[in-house]
């Protein structure tokens, strides 16, 4: 399993926001320093989300997810404002290794066959669930499709890579959402990345357990609550 410590960026700045609320949101400074450092850390992957994007609808933080890749050579996929395919090209003409398409996969179906046909494996969905439906334009929205008619639908369009996120949990230290990821694994074929309340080693065990492609920490390595470096020794 592929650890993704997370890059969340707002101004320019790494952030973590609890349970997606942008008026609930805790600055820690330069997002290239944190890149460094997981590398340093044994980090092979990295998972950046523009926050700013997300909820804009474009790409805000465009120069500074670029620089992270630029910086650190490490495999970085990207979410958060990508609406159109002029931006998937300009995120992988800039170097990084796979675009997350969010609210334009919930909300326009030929845009998600045309991004699978035009840039293949490149191109992952995230699958935010909020109350059991998908969440969209930066989690301040629900949309009227539940997650699992969702994930039936993107992967009947070719996606392989999925990143499903618990939004109750994100940012709350409270513990991943094992039984959601053993059903979503158990009934597609997709690679799944879990993210959301990964709090402690236990987390990664247990999400190791199932067969996951990948989980994303965040909140609990900036905390302190996990060591980086641990994980991805426990993951491997």
């Amino acid at each position: 399993m592929i650890i993704f410590p997370a890059i969340d960026v707002i101004g320019g700045k790494a952030v973590r926001l609890l349970r997606g609320e942008y008026d609930k949101k805790t600055e820690y400074g330069d997002p290239c320093y944190f890149a460094e450092e997981f590398k340093r850390q044994g980090a092979t992957h990295i998972h950046t989300v523009d926050l700013d994007g997300a909820k804009a609808g474009k790409a805000v933080n465009f120069e500074v997810i670029t620089a992270i890749k630029k910086k650190t050579d490490l495999f970085v996929e990207i979410g958060g404002g990508v609406r159109d395919l002029e931006t998937i090209k300009k995120y992988i003409d800039g170097g990084i290794d796979r675009v997350i398409l969010g609210t334009s996969a919930a909300g326009d179906g030929e845009f998600l066959k045309s991004a699978v046909e035009n840039f293949g494996d490149k191109i992952a969905v995230g699958a935010d669930v909020k109350d059991g439906f998908i969440a969209v334009k930066g989690w301040t929205e629900k949309s009227g499709e539940d997650l699992f008619s969702f994930l039936k639908r993107i992967s009947a369009a070719g996606v392989k890579t999925v990143i499903c996120t618990d939004v109750s949990k994100d940012g709350a230290l409270c513990g991943t959402n094992v039984r959601l990821y053993e059903e979503i694994s158990s009934r597609f074929s997709m690679d799944v990345t879990a993210s959301g309340g990964v709090t402690d080693i236990d987390d990664i065990k247990k999400l190791k357990s199932l067969g996951l492609y990948g989980a994303i920490i965040g909140k609990a390595y900036y905390s302190g609550r996990i060591s980086l470096a641990d994980a991805i020794k426990v993951a491997k």
